[in-house]
């Protein structure tokens, strides 16, 4: 096992994770720090809010695809023959994860990122597309059904290993990705404990994803 190579991508990883998306949109097209605005987090779901469906979707899917390209960097090391396939999961879990502690604490925006859950979502993606897709039909049902974004983050990140260990694909899932799976709930529920709060109180924001056209009166 190459340790220099290892390191190089486990940094190469976080560094991926670290481009703040929300923040160089907002300053480059907009010229405002999303950090000022809004719920002040430096996301996908604030950029909607802020700057609208454009800048928002622009925003997810690049965090989205810095999640997926991180994790998908332990494939260059099998191919590089740097590690076997056995490691393949492992090392997916270990750069995934560090993409998103890069989103979190990125060092190109003061440490100040958003919640991850874009970049766990490509995390995914890259890990078990199918689940990734169940995940993301459960998220957009909590969404249109209540109007939180953050319940439906919250939902879509405890259906994975939910449903990973019901086996709903009718096969034996790896115990790591199901423990990884934990660990990603875990995770959502501890950066989105102010909007737990404020669900409990009554008080969190609603997002509406469909708006209903009224009718003109001629």
């Amino acid at each position: 096992m190459n340790i220099l190579l290892i390191s190089i991508t486990t940094v190469l990883a976080y560094m991926l994770g670290s481009i703040p998306t929300a923040v160089w949109y907002g300053q480059g097209f907009f010229g405002v720090d999303i950090r000022k605005y809004g719920s002040g987090n430096a996301g996908a779901t604030n950029t909607f809010r802020v700057l609208g469906k454009r800048a928002g979707t622009i925003v997810m899917l690049v965090d989205v695809l810095k999640g997926y390209t991180a994790t998908v960097l332990s494939s260059l090391l099998w191919y590089a023959d740097v590690i076997t396939t056995n490691e393949i999961l492992t090392f997916k879990i270990v750069f995934g994860l560090v993409a998103v502690v890069g989103h979190l604490y990125p060092v190109f925006a003061d440490f100040k990122g958003g919640k991850g859950v874009a970049s766990l979502l490509g995390m995914i993606l890259a890990t078990h597309p199918e689940m990734a897709v169940l995940c993301i039909g459960i998220f957009l049902l909590v969404v249109i059904a209540s109007q939180y974004v953050s319940l439906g983050s919250i939902m879509a990140a405890l259906a994975f290993p939910v449903l990973l260990l019901l086996r709903v694909f009718g096969e034996k899932e790896s115990p790591l990705l199901i423990v990884f799976g934990f660990v990603i709930f875990l995770l959502v529920v501890i950066t989105h404990q102010k909007n737990i709060s404020r669900l409990l109180r009554g008080e969190e924001n609603r997002t509406v994803l469909i708006r209903l056209r009224k009718k003109r009166e001629d």
